[in-house]
């Protein structure tokens, strides 16, 4: 197995699942919330670190909000960003497509041009200096109203040369796909991409809907969609992409135990999966260690890594140079490591 987790290691990796505000390690927290004079319930990094280490998915919200409250500046934002470029850079990660949650800031007092203008800078300074391309997508907070997505919608207009796409994330039971169809028919008409949580605790309904209802180009975790046969074969059909995320699953316990993980069957049944992180700072870890935590559970071969990052170039919102780019790369690699 050893022979397994170098090839990974060495593996060149998209992520395409990844809550840029997820990434904000304790050491960061903690350092923000010194610079910025923000009172925090912990009286060191250790404290803040034990602190991640929830039990429940309350617990996971309570301290994600608590970190989102040191986030004040626009530094502050390219300081996050650029902590998570350099991190996955590190891990032969060569094209990102991240989520923010404007709501998260705006509702604090935190202007939208703040967020972005930080989160660009580090995109920016990432593919310049580290050769890592990236794109944005800004995501709806499920738990509020769809009248609040569709002003923060209006707040994006002005700046589609930055974000590409448009999500739907946060508490999805009790929150259906359809309760955003407006503000999403709204954004497609604008000519943002379309994508979208469901199927992660969630039913398989929720799937269905953000197929049909919210017309999305790629599925958020969608790990439910296999409890539904018809919707399995539709997916597989359409070549409609999962973004799977492992060890969040695990963490939040929508798997029990990673043996019984279903990115195999998912890849058996002719699914486009993919292997991201996250929020990788509270859940155990980055694309390295997702890639590795779920290939020794379920035995993953060379040849099942190899289509996982092949699904996830094919999923990308690159243009078809851009894909290329990351195939040529891949399959360089491949051939090398035969």
């Amino acid at each position: 197995m050893t022979d397994i987790v170098q090839f990974i290691r060495d593996l060149p990796k998209v992520e395409l699942h990844l809550h840029i505000e997820g990434s904000l390690e304790p050491e960061l927290m903690f350092a923000l919330a010194q610079r910025n004079k923000i009172d925090i319930p912990f009286k060191s990094v250790e404290e803040v670190r034990a602190a991640y280490d929830f039990g429940n998915l309350q617990d996971f919200l309570d301290i994600y909000y608590q970190g989102m409250n040191v986030l004040r500046t626009e530094q502050d934002f390219y300081d996050l960003t650029w902590a998570y470029l350099t991190r996955v850079a590190g891990e032969n990660v060569q094209h990102v497509e991240i989520f923010f949650d404007p709501q998260g800031h705006t509702s604090r007092g935190v202007a939208f041009e703040t967020v972005l203008d930080g989160i660009t800078r580090a995109l920016d300074d990432g593919k310049k200096k580290l050769n890592v391309t990236s794109k944005l997508i800004m995501c709806f907070l499920r738990h509020l109203s769809e009248e609040d997505a569709l002003q923060t919608l209006a707040q994006a207009l002005p700046y589609k040369d930055k974000i590409l796409g448009v999500g739907l994330d946060s508490s999805e039971v009790g929150h259906p796909p359809s309760k955003f169809a407006r503000v999403f028919e709204k954004a497609r008409a604008e000519g943002f991409l379309l994508v979208a949580h469901a199927g992660e605790e969630g039913p398989p309904e929720y799937v269905w809907e953000a197929l049909d209802q919210l017309k999305i180009d790629r599925i958020d975790h969608g790990n439910r969609s296999l409890e539904d046969g018809k919707l399995s074969e539709r997916i597989a059909a359409e070549g409609m992409a999962l973004t799977v995320c492992p060890l969040s699953n695990l963490k939040l316990c929508v798997v029990k135990d990673m043996q019984k993980h279903p990115l195999k069957k998912m890849l058996d049944l002719g699914i486009k999966a993919t292997v991201n992180s996250d929020d990788p700072a509270y859940f155990g870890g980055y694309m390295n260690d997702n890639y590795i935590a779920v290939a020794t559970a379920l035995g993953l071969s060379k040849q099942d890594i190899l289509t996982l990052a092949r699904n996830s170039i094919e999923a990308t919102f690159l243009d078809d140079a851009g894909k290329k780019r990351l195939h040529d790369n891949l399959e360089a690699y491949a051939l090398k490591s035969a």
